[in-house]
C-alpha cells in the first residue's frame, strides 16, 4: 500500500490502476469543492474533475515532488482547469467567477487531507508572505489568485500595461517562494 501521494504518482506513472483508485480517493474531495467554487455548476465540476484526473493519469510521470506536494500538484492544476473552463464558458456566454476563497480551497474531504491546524498556519503563512510584498505586486496576485483573474483581466482592470502586469505577477510569486522557503 502506497504511504504518500508522491508514491502513488510513481505507480501510476508505471499504470497501476490500483494506485490511481487510491489517489482519486484522496485527492478528488479535496479539489472537487475547489472546482465547483469556480465553476458554479456541479455538472461543468464534475467534467473538469473527471478530466483532471485523466489529465493526471496520462502526465503522473512528469509529476516533480521537489517543485511541490501531490495535493499542491493537484490543486493548482485543478485550479488551472476550472478556471480554463470559465474562460470557454465565457467565450460563449457572460458568465461570473466566483472569487476563491480560502475556505474552499482548504476544505478537508478525506482522512488523508492535511488537518485544519496545519492549513491554517499555511495560510497565515501565505498572508504573511502576501503582506511583505510590494502593494502593486501583492494586488496583482491576489487578483490572479482569489479573484481568479486572468493577466488581461488585470491589466484592464488597473488601466496598466499587461507587461507590467506579468512582471508584477512573476516579481511577487519569486518573493514568496523564498520568503516561504525561509520559513520553518
Amino acid at each position: 500500500m502506497a504511504t504518500s501521494g508522491a508514491d502513488l504518482l510513481r505507480r501510476i506513472a508505471a499504470g497501476d490502476r490500483e494506485a490511481f483508485a487510491v489517489f482519486y480517493d484522496w485527492y478528488a474531495p479535496v479539489v472537487f469543492p475547489l472546482i465547483l467554487r469556480i465553476v458554479r455548476e456541479r455538472a461543468d465540476a464534475s467534467d473538469v474533475l473527471q478530466e483532471l484526473f485523466w489529465e493526471a493519469w496520462q502526465s503522473a510521470g512528469r509529476y516533480d515532488p521537489a517543485r511541490g506536494s501531490p495535493e499542491a500538484w493537484m490543486v493548482m492544476r485543478a485550479r488551472s482547469r476550472a478556471i480554463d473552463r470559465v474562460r470557454s464558458t465565457r467565450r460563449r456566454s457572460s458568465t461570473f467567477v466566483a472569487p476563491l476563497d480560502d475556505a474552499a480551497a482548504a476544505v478537508p474531504g478525506s482522512e488523508r487531507a492535511r488537518d485544519a491546524a496545519e492549513l491554517a498556519e499555511d495560510r497565515g503563512m501565505v498572508r504573511s508572505a502576501l503582506e511583505r510584498l510590494p502593494g502593486p505586486q501583492r494586488e496583482v496576485i491576489e487578483l490572479a489568485y482569489y479573484a481568479g483573474l486572468t493577466q488581461t483581466e488585470i491589466a484592464e482592470r488597473l488601466k496598466q500595461p499587461l507587461g507590467t502586469v506579468k512582471t508584477r505577477i512573476r516579481l511577487g510569486l519569486e518573493r514568496l517562494r523564498e520568503v516561504v522557503q525561509a520559513s520553518p
